[in-house]
């Protein structure tokens, strides 16, 4: 009976071990603008637009009138914002739920504009297409729509490897 005790305490230990090791590996997956390298940090803050990146919950993290706010995008403000070019401040120290704690110190030792080591970005940044939103190219394919006016564009002078031939 002992051994059959024994031997459930052990099936117990290792089945709970090894729960806890699948929680603490749940970490979230940095972006692809994000600085390579830094792969187990969790916050970045863009001292450019003066907001912090909480990389295990895919928000951004800024002031908004003395109250500290989590949204899953950059206010509307800073929607120009180029995240890929802008630079990031990996916060290495830092392991807290709130990294603007220390807020006043991130502000005074990399102000807007500060530029560190070169960063590389994990991932490129996404080519915009040139199309107006909602229409695309075959949609106006012979269609007419071009109310008589030649634009200059043919056809065959498009797919001629060599281009445009006037």
């Amino acid at each position: 009976m002992k051994k059959l005790v024994f031997a459930a305490m052990l099936f117990m230990s290792v089945f709970f071990a090894q729960a806890q090791v699948s929680i603490n590996v749940n970490i979230g997956t940095p972006p692809s603008w994000g600085p390579q390298g830094y792969d187990d940090d969790r916050y970045y803050y863009l001292p450019d637009i003066d907001v912090y990146y909480d990389v295990n919950q895919s928000v951004f993290i800024y002031d908004n009138g003395g109250k500290w706010i989590r949204e899953k995008r950059l206010p509307s403000r800073y929607r120009q914002y180029d995240l890929y070019s802008g630079y990031k401040v990996v916060l290495t120290d830092y392991r807290g739920d709130a990294p603007y704690t220390y807020h006043t110190k991130h502000r005074a030792n990399y102000p807007k504009g500060y530029k560190g080591q070169p960063q590389k970005n994990r991932g490129e940044k996404p080519v915009k297409s040139a199309k107006s939103p909602g229409k695309s190219k075959s949609d106006n394919k012979g269609k007419g729509n071009n109310n008589g006016k030649d634009h200059g564009h043919s056809d065959k002078s498009n797919d001629h490897p060599q281009g445009n031939r006037r």
